[in-house]
């Protein structure tokens, strides 16, 4: 298996990808997250919790102050500014590692470039605010895409898709495009798949298994497979090994970055799944 190295640009900086598995530490700022909702919604406890993501080996730290959960209601811009900005500060200059922030309004993505985020996360791939990308472009920011089908309030009722892989790149290829024509420049772009994001349990692992069909995008991949609702388990411990093995398929298809919750519990998969990769070379 091979899998491309690139040179990920992200404001002033640059992150050479390929050469191991990125680790995206997840931060949700959130009351009502799937799957740590109200845990650091408090600005003491989401920097303790940056902290220790730093140095369980976070590569990245990603900050999420709006929950996309299936059947989650939209909120304003004001009400996820009041939630992010107070983490943000209390961020800047506190950590070494890139912050990235998890949202599709470019005003609040604005004002996080302000704060010293490197990193927009987009999970709806410019499907909900397409200003988001001027403002991408404008920042010199990394900018990760998400593709997403419909919004949480309809996923449950969306069709399965007969070939959800190859719509899958058709439409990050499209958003990518629309990217660009904004001024963003393809080594300042990474593509997600978006597991969960408006597909079918099953549609999950056809894209994990498929996932060497982004490879002909030309552009990094990253993966979020962690505690998504198709790995769930009757246990806590039982939903971590699903992840970890979710996170093994993805990093074997050639994802360059994956998106965890429990960094520690991970971390062994990812360097068992390098080791693998770096064995077929």
């Amino acid at each position: 298996m091979l899998r491309k190295r690139f040179e990920w640009k992200i404001r002033d900086n640059t992150v050479l990808l390929g050469e191991r598995t990125l680790i995206m530490g997840i931060l949700n700022v959130t009351p009502d997250s799937f799957s740590d909702g109200g845990r650091y919604d408090d600005p003491d406890r989401a920097y303790v919790r940056a902290m220790e993501l730093e140095d369980e080996g976070a590569d990245i730290i990603d900050i999420g102050a709006e929950s996309t959960r299936p059947g989650s209601q939209r909120i304003s811009e004001a009400e996820e500014l009041r939630r992010l900005i107070p983490v943000l500060k209390r961020l800047r200059d506190r950590v070494t590692v890139p912050l990235s922030v998890d949202t599709y309004k470019s005003g609040v993505a604005r004002k996080a470039m302000e704060l010293g985020v490197a990193i927009i996360n987009d999970p709806s791939a410019l499907t909900f605010d397409p200003e988001l990308a001027r403002v991408a472009a404008q920042s010199d920011a990394g900018f990760i895409l998400n593709h997403m089908r419909g919004t949480p309030e309809t996923w449950a009722k969306l069709p399965p898709l007969k070939d959800v892989a190859g719509t899958v790149a058709a439409d990050l290829a499209a958003c990518v495009h629309r990217a660009t024509q904004s001024g963003v420049i393809r080594a300042r772009i990474v593509i997600d798949p978006g597991l969960g994001f408006g597909k079918r349990r099953e549609q999950n692992t056809e894209i994990l298994a498929q996932l060497s069909r982004l490879a002909a995008l030309e552009l990094p991949i990253l993966v979020g497979p962690s505690r998504k609702s198709f790995l769930a388990q009757p246990s806590e411990q039982q939903t971590e090994m699903a992840t970890a093995a979710a996170v093994t398929a993805a990093i074997l298809g050639g994802a360059h970055i994956v998106r965890v919750h429990d960094i520690e519990a991970i971390r062994p998969a990812v360097q068992v799944a390098d080791g693998v990769v770096a064995a077929s070379l």
